[in-house]
């Protein structure tokens, strides 16, 4: 067996994993042909990872041209801890003010770790039409978790 396949996380690992973290990478295109990066607050939905972000940011118009995008998540601050995963998505963008609303407090009660009362859930419903909602739909997936190799170093 390869190394690469002593380190490759299961997709119920990938999924224990997403759940774990609180922030993905997520690299565009830029418009000068550079990769754009920039961290966004997640949530995982029937298996996709799901980001919102304000409609005039770069990364949205980076997608509206060109609606490709990699992710990734990663964790660990040694060698032997290192673990994460990237995405080659498909991106969708989604700018019904009502899906983007729940989107925004869905994430948003991820990170307050639990319900939010009416002053937070008014302030997300009042947000939602400047933002977008991005959907991105996994082509490839590719994940590692040095931890598996205990002492192989």
């Amino acid at each position: 067996m390869s190394r690469r396949d002593q380190i490759q996380m299961t997709a119920a690992e990938i999924q224990a994993f997403l759940d774990a973290e609180r922030v993905v990478v997520c690299a565009t295109n830029g418009p000068s042909g550079w990769p754009h990066l920039m961290p966004l607050w997640f949530v995982v939905r029937d298996g996709a990872v799901w980001a919102w972000t304000y409609g005039k940011s770069q990364k949205v118009r980076n997608l509206e041209r060109d609606p490709r995008a990699t992710l990734q998540v990663e964790a660990g601050d040694t060698y032997d801890q290192l673990r994460g995963v990237m995405i080659e998505a498909d991106v969708t963008l989604h700018h019904d003010a009502d899906v983007v609303a729940e989107l925004g407090i869905a994430i948003a009660a991820r990170f307050a770790g639990g319900e939010l009362g009416p002053e937070a859930l008014a302030a997300l419903r009042a947000q939602a039409p400047k933002r977008v909602g991005l959907q991105f739909v996994a082509r490839r997936t590719a994940s590692w978790d040095h931890r598996k190799l205990a002492g192989t170093y």
